[in-house]
């Protein structure tokens, strides 16, 4: 099979559609630890590549999905009347594909001001309705397309401008429809109105693919299309990176610092190639505030490094950057150390270097490394890593806003642990406590984002959408508890969640899992007491629970053991089931000063 990257990455090769099969064998042969959806795709046009190139895209993402289609054009029909298959299919995401030319009329240039504002109306209302319907319906996540601007303009430019012109009745469609947006959760935009243009417009309303095969987009554009919907599904389903390592010397600046003297590197505006670093440390900037972590890895003296980080016209400082690794070790060692410290897994960070043997050096070295080929042209650099989608923005937390000031926390912790002999005595010192409580809609986008991210303390891997965690928060059946954790370093935020689902006198835990940030700190005990504690309080009498091996958990192979479950089962596989009997329960000893909300009644 030839180089999987060519049909993965930006930009898509026409060959993609042609070897979806080998693809998706290829892909599904690679993995075993899937995140399971469910997607419809309700079509105002032909739909089927873009369906096959989403799930194609989707498990390179490690996430597994059925699919429903609708007939062509029945998008509207599907989500407002009765639909007995959809509604037996149970979509966790349903995606709305439409353009232009689904919009049944345009102005005419006859037409007075009021009458265009109220066909501004309809269309807004054909489809507001229906997704309006959609979620009282089906409760699910909705991706909608904006609409494409047509490939014509009647009057030319005043097509802009003028009420009657079909680019101004667009542009307000697409601002009513970003409203919407910003006034309802669980809803996202697909922004074909840039995916158009960053394609051409020509190529994009292909109208041969229209008039033969009721394509739109052009089939040549369907994978950057499938492509942007999937980026918006992983970033929901927490697959988005979470960190940048970055080279200095031709990276961040031109020129190599400790040769040429920081007061001789290309930086600020001055010069051509000075002007794209600096635009380029902007767009890193960016970065840092959407939660971003940026780090640097250089190989360098570290007086030289930050002598270059320090220059005036750097629009980055030292400060900006979590941890700085500046010396002789291979690279690959400094990234291991540096996810170490800051508690993430190697792949979460994107490695950025102008040095194709480095870049090369840490694909070989550091199993799914993420690797952009920025090329040694610095005015390529932002396109390359933008069209890539690798931090996707989906849903902004309060923790998304200070995730540095976590980080920097979690590795003064690191520091810290390093000075004690005596690993209780370390936990003492960190004066630890705990909130545990009924889920809140203060913290349903972090409980979402953790349910999503953690990988190695996650017994059982599933994964939810926030739709699903606001219906689980309101349903009297299930013990739900969010765990936050502070100590003399600050705080931790949201660290741990616990679903489990009753039936009877008998609690099933769905979902265990805590942010890597606090192993071993106590805080498992401290969950485990607490949803004890409400089981006795439900009347429970056995608690069953689940361990479903991956390549990240094995270290949580005992957990159900070592909080006195005994094992029930075990297949060829690996996975365990195993059960707990509150009257044998005894609350674990731990140094956790408990702190629970007096708002703990189920909602």
């Amino acid at each position: 099979m030839d180089n999987l990257h060519e049909y993965l990455m930006p930009p898509f090769s026409e060959g993609l559609l042609l070897k979806r099969k080998r693809i998706k064998r290829q892909l599904i042969s690679r993995r075993n630890d899937w995140i399971d959806k469910k997607i419809a795709v309700l079509g105002g046009t032909t739909t089927h590549d873009i369906k096959d190139a989403l799930e194609i895209f989707l498990l390179n993402q490690g996430i597994r999905c059925d699919f429903y289609e609708s007939e062509y054009n029945q998008y509207w029909q599907d989500a407002m009347f009765e639909n007995e298959k959809l509604k037996q299919f149970m979509p966790n995401i349903i995606f709305i594909h439409t353009g232009n030319r689904n919009i049944d009329r345009f102005p005419s240039l006859s037409d007075s001001r009021e009458a265009v504002d109220e066909l501004v109306d309809n269309v807004y209302g054909h489809f507001s309705d229906m997704w309006n319907r959609i979620f009282k319906q089906y409760g699910c996540i909705v991706i909608q397309n904006n609409f494409d601007y047509p490939y014509w303009r009647l009057q030319g430019n005043r097509e802009a401008t003028d009420y009657h012109g079909r680019v101004n009745f667009i542009t307000r469609l697409n601002l009513m429809f970003a409203e919407y947006a910003q006034r309802h959760e669980n809803f996202y935009i697909n922004d074909i109105n840039y995916l158009s243009a960053l394609y051409g417009l020509e190529k994009w309303n292909d109208p041969f693919s229209w008039y033969m095969y009721k394509c739109s987009p052009a089939v040549q554009a369907v994978p950057l299309l499938a492509y942007s919907v999937s980026n918006i599904i992983k970033s929901l389903l927490g697959k988005n990176k979470k960190a940048f390592a970055l080279d200095l010397d031709n990276t961040l600046w031109g020129g190599v610092v400790g040769d040429e003297g920081a007061e001789n590197l290309k930086i600020g505006h001055e010069t051509p190639t000075g002007e794209a670093y600096t635009e380029f440390q902007e767009y890193l900037k960016g970065h840092r505030e959407l939660g971003v972590i940026l780090n640097v890895i250089s190989k360098n003296e570290e007086k030289n490094a930050l002598s270059g980080l320090n220059h005036p016209e750097m629009t980055l400082k030292s400060d900006d950057f979590v941890m700085i690794k500046a010396n002789w070790e291979p690279k690959s060692q400094n990234l291991m150390e540096i996810a170490g410290v800051l508690a993430l897994t190697p792949d979460s960070f994107v490695f950025v270097d102008d040095n194709p043997a480095e870049r090369e050096l840490i694909r070989q070295q550091i199993e799914n490394a993420t690797v952009p080929e920025i090329g040694e042209k610095p005015e390529n650099f932002i396109k390359t890593i933008d069209r890539m989608g690798y931090f996707e923005t989906t849903v902004m937390s309060g923790d998304d806003e200070t995730r540095e000031r976590m980080y920097l926390e979690n590795a003064k912790r690191t520091t810290a642990e390093a000075s004690f002999s005596d690993y209780d005595e370390y936990l003492e010192s960190l004066d630890m406590s705990a909130e545990i409580s009924s889920f809140i809609p203060m913290y349903y986008s972090r409980i979402t984002q953790l349910c999503n991210k953690s990988n190695q303390f996650n017994l059982t891997t599933r994964r939810y959408t926030q739709a699903e965690i606001e219906k689980i928060a309101v349903d009297n059946s299930y013990i739900k508890l969010y765990g936050k954790l502070k100590d003399k370093f600050g705080d931790n935020g949201v660290v741990s969640v616990v679903i489990g689902h009753q039936v009877d006198d008998v609690v099933d835990v769905d979902l265990w899992i805590m942010s890597c940030r606090v192993l071993k700190r106590g805080m498992e005990y401290a969950m485990m007491d607490r949803f004890a504690e409400e089981c006795r309080r439900r009347n429970v009498n056995t608690i069953i629970g689940h361990y479903y091996p991956t390549g990240k958990n094995g270290m949580m192979k005992e957990f159900y053991g070592l909080q006195g479950f005994s094992k029930e089962d075990e297949d060829e596989i690996g996975n365990t089931t195993w059960s707990l009997h509150l009257n044998e329960y005894i609350m674990k000893n731990h140094v956790i000063d408990l702190k629970h909300r007096s708002d703990v009644q189920e909602r």
